[in-house]
């Protein structure tokens, strides 16, 4: 994957995302004709977006609504190297957001379980185990009322 730091953006490629982050089923055609591209011009700029790791095209749900009893963020406070932690909590499926912060928290991280029984278990076998890890804060979700991600580009 190219580095995204290094893929330059252009007006073009700039509305293309803008669009797709209102509406991420638009269709190329549609979205070159508001460019002023062909279809194809515009498939080819997307994949080249997607392949930079700039961006990701994807459906994004409430999980709450879809099953999964609780979502929950956790602050970590840690000692050592932060950046290491995070990379090895970003490897477990049931921690979907990883944040490197500074302020009362080390690191932030949000989960998606099933019930309070899989959070419990997300917390102790997850991330306490680690021994950077010295206390942890759970802010658990209880309803999601706004999610988006239309914040457009510079």
């Amino acid at each position: 994957m190219a580095d995204p730091a290094s893929t330059p953006l252009d007006a073009t490629a700039k509305k293309i995302i803008e669009l797709l982050q209102t509406d991420g089923r638009s269709s190329y055609a549609s979205i070159g004709k508001i460019v002023g591209l062909s279809e194809a011009a515009v498939r080819n700029r997307v994949q080249k977006l997607s392949e930079s790791g700039l961006m990701q095209i994807v459906a994004v749900t409430d999980p709450l609504k879809l099953g999964f009893a609780r979502q929950a963020m956790i602050g970590i406070r840690c000692v050592g190297d932060t950046q290491a932690l995070a990379e090895r909590l970003a490897e477990h499926p049931e921690i979907d957001y990883v944040l490197l912060t500074a302020g009362s928290f080390d690191v932030m991280i949000e989960v998606v379980s099933e019930d309070d029984d899989h959070l419990l278990e997300i917390l102790n076998k997850k991330v306490r185990v680690h021994p950077e890890v010295v206390g942890t804060e759970t802010l658990v979700y209880l309803k999601l009322v706004k999610q988006q991600y239309n914040w457009g580009t510079r």
